[in-house]
C-alpha cells in the first residue's frame, strides 16, 4: 500500500500572517513576495499537520491518500 502526500496553499485565501511558517518545526513553509504562503521544502516535511492546524483562515491543507 503507497501513501501519496502533500501540502495545499490557497492562495485567495492565504493573508500572510506568517502562523503557518513560524508553528512549522522543518521550516517546510515560507512567504513569497506577495506576502502568501507557500511550501518552500515539502521533503523536510514530517507531516505533523501544525500549519494546517495553525491556520486561523483554513488556506493550508495537507492531503494524505493511501492506495490499496
Amino acid at each position: 500500500m503507497s501513501t501519496s502526500r502533500r501540502i495545499e496553499i490557497n492562495p485567495d485565501w492565504c493573508k500572510g500572517c506568517n502562523i503557518c511558517v513560524a508553528f512549522c518545526p522543518k521550516q517546510v513553509l515560507a512567504l513569497d513576495e506577495r506576502g502568501k504562503a507557500y511550501v518552500a521544502n515539502v521533503d523536510a516535511c514530517i507531516w505533523c499537520r501544525e500549519c494546517e492546524l495553525r491556520c486561523p483562515d483554513f488556506a493550508v491543507t495537507v492531503v494524505v491518500e493511501r492506495a490499496s
